[in-house]
């Protein structure tokens, strides 16, 4: 799973850093913004069909590939 949700974020972020900089500032240096967010959100919804929210989603939960990946695995598995 860790591969498909990285894949997805390489896509958004056009980028393959992600896949070898599991602490990567995704925000911090502007690899995402609001707008790739969002991009990263209907992407994860609608390839993994996980749903998360605008008002629900924190930043600082994506903050780098590796947090992202432990934050979409829990909802996956929630």
């Amino acid at each position: 799973m860790k591969e498909k949700i990285l894949s997805i974020l390489a896509e958004v972020a056009e980028t393959q850093e992600v896949f070898t900089q599991p602490d990567l500032a995704l925000y911090d240096l502007q690899i995402l913004d609001s707008m790739k967010t969002v991009e990263l959100i209907v992407a994860l919804g609608r390839e993994l069909g996980v749903e998360v929210s605008p008002a629900e989603f924190e930043r600082e939960a994506w903050a780098t590939p590796a947090k992202l990946v432990a934050d979409v695995e829990k909802r996956l598995s929630a």
